[in-house]
């Protein structure tokens, strides 16, 4: 199957009811990432000629990278779901004003979208996630917030009426009219503060400089360089697999003499049996 009609039928099947934030992110873990030539010509595509199946294609097979970058700021205690939603848009924004010509890959030039719209978010809800995290707070907020908006800070005869009204106690209105009350809080850290005792969201932010791309291809990479070891392994003996995983692979290796002790041969026979392990195992993986 080629690449574009792979894309196409996960376009189509990413239209309809996913089911779960989990079946999303393994769909899209699943769909093919563009080689350099093939996101070239689709982006020379949408940029001449205003091609939207183009346009979709550069936008679906970046919607793994949207994702690793979302779970970077999950710490906030907004849905996941929603921080992706979020990087989407900063996804489609990237894609319209991406240039091919420029010569860098569409998820480098994407990144700052994705951010700048997940920071967006984020400062969007920071506050109400902090004054608001219940149904029943929420709906004391944004009550209570338009009420204040006339009266300012309340009597207890009025706060009781409003405490009866949206059948609250009424030391909830109490403690909401605090929080309503209460000063935002920085997203940076202020000129003065000092950085070490004073809290600000932008401290836990993603570094700007952690490129997605890279991360994605180095966890792939690790994945499949223990995938080939573990294959590797398995051609070797019994006896040269437990030697070169004790040696090498467990937390606390063996000493050449332990081992010979153990096997009742030479510390120099188990160094050999080693040695050849290790040349065995390079060339079943290099295969």
């Amino acid at each position: 199957m080629t690449t574009a009609l792979a894309l196409r039928d996960h376009s189509l099947a990413l239209t309809g009811p996913v089911g779960s934030l989990d079946a999303y992110v393994q769909n899209v873990s699943s769909i093919p990432v563009l080689s350099r030539e093939e996101e070239q010509e689709l982006a020379m595509r949408f940029k001449q000629h205003a091609d939207l199946e183009a346009a979709r294609q550069l936008v679906i097979s970046n919607l793994r990278f949207v994702v690793h970058i979302a779970k970077g700021y999950s710490g906030y205690g907004l849905p996941v779901g929603d921080l992706i939603q979020e990087g989407n848009i900063g996804l489609m924004k990237a894609v319209k004003r991406f240039d091919p010509s420029v010569g860098v890959r569409l998820v480098s030039f994407a990144v700052h979208w994705i951010r700048a719209e997940i920071h967006e978010f984020v400062l969007r809800n920071w506050r109400l996630v902090k004054v608001a995290t219940t149904k029943a707070q929420r709906k004391l907020f944004f009550n209570l917030r338009k009420t204040r908006k006339h009266l300012g800070w309340m009597s207890e005869d009025e706060r009781q009426a409003i405490a009866k009204d949206l059948g609250v106690a009424k030391k909830d209105v109490v403690e909401m009219e605090k929080r309503l009350g209460s000063r935002d809080m920085s997203f940076d850290l202020g000129p003065g503060d000092d950085e070490e005792r004073t809290f600000a969201p932008a401290a836990y932010l993603e570094s700007p400089d952690a490129d997605p791309a890279v991360a994605y291809e180095e966890e792939d990479f690790m994945a499949d360089s223990q995938a080939q070891l573990a294959a590797g392994l398995e051609t070797l003996d019994e006896r040269s697999r437990d030697i070169l995983t004790r040696r090498w692979l467990a937390d606390d290796k063996e000493t050449l003499q332990t081992l010979a002790d153990e096997y009742g041969v030479s510390a120099e026979r188990i160094r050999q049996i080693e040695a050849n392990a290790i040349r065995k195992l390079r060339t079943t993986m290099a295969a």
